[in-house]
């Protein structure tokens, strides 16, 4: 049995309207690092820092309910981690969602809402089923610092 997400890049104030979204597919088995990363690489997004999932889409920092990379790395942190918790026991109904926050220093939020269940057959997972919008380049304008220098 697969389990369908919405990811949906937002803003600091959980808007979701016209910004770039990803259906994707994972093992309902899969826990909530497998979705992050799958979530990740449909736009593209190098798995290079530090995550976590909260419930609360406009401040994590005051979410009851929370599952962070850290505490997998063996940190004092307020949340269990990421890598067991299973995506079957963490998004329990439809529409249900949550934030994921990548990367604390540039804080990428993604709106993760849980759609539905569905036996996808003969499909491999974790898949990417629908993509809208384009995806935002993950550091931006990168330039040389020596190019910088020259000038």
């Amino acid at each position: 049995m697969a389990k369908i997400f919405k990811i949906t890049l937002t803003d600091w104030n959980g808007a979701v309207r016209g910004k770039p979204y990803r259906k994707i597919a994972v093992q309902d088995n899969s826990s909530l690092y497998d979705l992050a990363a799958t979530a990740l690489s449909a736009f593209d997004f190098d798995m290079d820092h530090a995550f976590g999932f909260y419930d609360n889409l406009k401040n994590w920092t005051r979410s009851e309910q929370g599952y962070e990379l850290f505490a997998d790395m063996g940190e004092k942190v307020e949340f269990p981690g990421v890598k067991r918790a299973k995506v079957s026991k963490v998004f329990l109904v439809p529409k249900q969602k949550m934030l994921l926050l990548f990367d604390y220093g540039d804080e990428w939020r993604f709106v993760v809402q849980y759609l539905e269940d569905a036996n996808l057959s003969g499909t491999k997972l974790p898949a990417l089923l629908e993509s809208k919008g384009k995806a935002p380049d993950q550091y931006g304008d990168i330039y040389d610092e020596e190019d910088e220098e020259e000038t």
